[in-house]
C-alpha cells in the first residue's frame, strides 16, 4: 500500500527521486528499477525550518513509549492494544485494539535512493494530501507539516467515505520512506483524534 501511494504521486506530480524498491525486489536482492526521468526533483517551495518538539505525554498511562532499535524508532503506542510484527506489504508493526480491530495503528516503510532526503519531493503537502483523498475515495479535512529532530513529518486527516476515518504521517529518513497511519471509525473519531494525533506526534524515525 505505501509503495503505490508513493509511485502514484510521483506519477501524478512527475517527481523521480525515490526510486523505490519492492519488497520482492529487496528480497531478492535485485537492484531498484530506475522511474523515467520527466521532470525536476528540486522542490520550489519553502522549506520548513521551526523546530516542533517530539510528543512526550503519555496521556495518564493511556499510551506507552516502545523502541525499536533494530529498525531505529520510537513512538508512544497505546497502552494495552495487541501489538502484531510485520505482515509483508502491508506493514512493519501494528498495534489493534483489543476489542474493535477498526482501531490501530500502523508503521511501515519501504526504502529510497539515499539521494532522498525529505518527504517534500513528493510535491506541497496540501497538493499531496488531496491526491491522496481523490484516490481513496476521501475527503481531506488538514494537511500540514512540521520539522521534528531535523525530519520533515506531512500530516493529513481523512474522513474515508467508507465510513472510516485516518490520521497518515509520511517522512523520509535512513534511506527509507515511513508512514504512520491511525484508524477508527468515523462515530470514534472524536473520541481517539487526541490519543492518536499524541501516537503521531511522538513518532520518530531514528533512535534519540
Amino acid at each position: 500500500m505505501l509503495r503505490f501511494i508513493v509511485l502514484a504521486l510521483l506519477w501524478n506530480n512527475h517527481v523521480t527521486a525515490f526510486g523505490l524498491l519492492s519488497r520482492r525486489e529487496i528480497f531478492a536482492g535485485a537492484s531498484a528499477a530506475a522511474i523515467a526521468a520527466i521532470g525536476t526533483s528540486d522542490p520550489a517551495w519553502a522549506s520548513v525550518t521551526d523546530e516542533t518538539p517530539r510528543v512526550t505525554t503519555r496521556m495518564g498511562g493511556l499510551l506507552e513509549r516502545y523502541q525499536d532499535s533494530a529498525r531505529g524508532w520510537v513512538i508512544l503506542a497505546p497502552s494495552g492494544w495487541n501489538k502484531f510484527e510485520g505482515e509483508v506489504g502491508a506493514y512493519d508493526v501494528k498495534w489493534q485494539d483489543l476489542v474493535d480491530p477498526k482501531d490501530n495503528v500502523k508503521i511501515s516503510s519501504t526504502p529510497v535512493k539515499s539521494t532522498t532526503t525529505s518527504i517534500d519531493v513528493l510535491g506541497e503537502v496540501q497538493t499531496v494530501g488531496e491526491s491522496l483523498a481523490s484516490k481513496r475515495n476521501a475527503k481531506l479535512v488538514s494537511a500540514s507539516e512540521r520539522q521534528t529532530e531535523g525530519i520533515l513529518f506531512y500530516e493529513f486527516d481523512f474522513a474515508i467515505n467508507d465510513g472510516t476515518h485516518q490520521l497518515l504521517q509520511l517522512s523520509v529518513n535512513k534511506g527509507r520512506i515511513w508512514s504512520l497511519d491511525a484508524n477508527t471509525s468515523e462515530k470514534r473519531w472524536n473520541k481517539l483524534a487526541p490519543l492518536y494525533k499524541n501516537v503521531l506526534g511522538s513518532f520518530v524515525p531514528k533512535l534519540s
